[in-house]
This record gives structure tokens, C-alpha cells and sequence, in this order.
């Protein structure tokens, strides 16, 4: 019974338990790297870890501190490539 009194609905089989007949699906940005990559995905991906780095300090006292940070940093956790 529901809080006020009124018989609740009997529960379908699909609401009971849920159906193995059609697995979740897996979404593509969240696959895994394969161990075996292919050379472009590779130079890609070196490319990318070069990139991913601070400033440096040159750079800093040359533009009077105007750029202070890297605006383009990436977590490797936040934000995926998409490869």
C-alpha cells in the first residue's frame, strides 16, 4: 500500500529485474587504448604529451608576465583526445 492507503500497481517483469538480453553498451569515447597502436596514432599521441606542458619562465619575464599559463593544458583524466 502506498502512504495513502491506495493499492500500488503490480510491477512488470522488465521493472523486476533488468533484461540480459541486450547488454549496456560501451560508448566510444570511453574505449580503451589498444597496446598495439598504429604508427600516426602514436606520433598523435607524442605530439600531444609535448604539447601538454608549463610555460616557461623565459617566456614569462619576455612578455612582462602578459602570459602567465599555458591556456591550452590538458588533464588526462578531464578532457580525452578523441583518438
Amino acid at each position: 500500500l502506498t502512504p495513502r492507503g491506495i493499492p500500488r500497481p503490480p510491477l512488470l517483469a522488465s521493472a523486476r529485474a533488468p533484461s540480459l538480453a541486450h547488454p549496456p553498451r560501451r560508448r566510444s569515447h570511453l574505449r580503451r587504448m589498444p597496446s598495439h597502436k598504429r604508427l600516426k596514432t602514436k606520433i598523435t599521441l607524442a605530439k600531444k604529451m609535448k604539447q601538454n606542458r608549463p610555460i616557461p619562465q623565459w617566456i614569462r619575464m619576455r612578455t612582462d608576465n602578459k602570459i602567465r599559463y599555458n591556456m591550452k593544458r590538458r588533464h588526462w583524466r578531464r578532457t580525452k583526445l578523441g583518438l
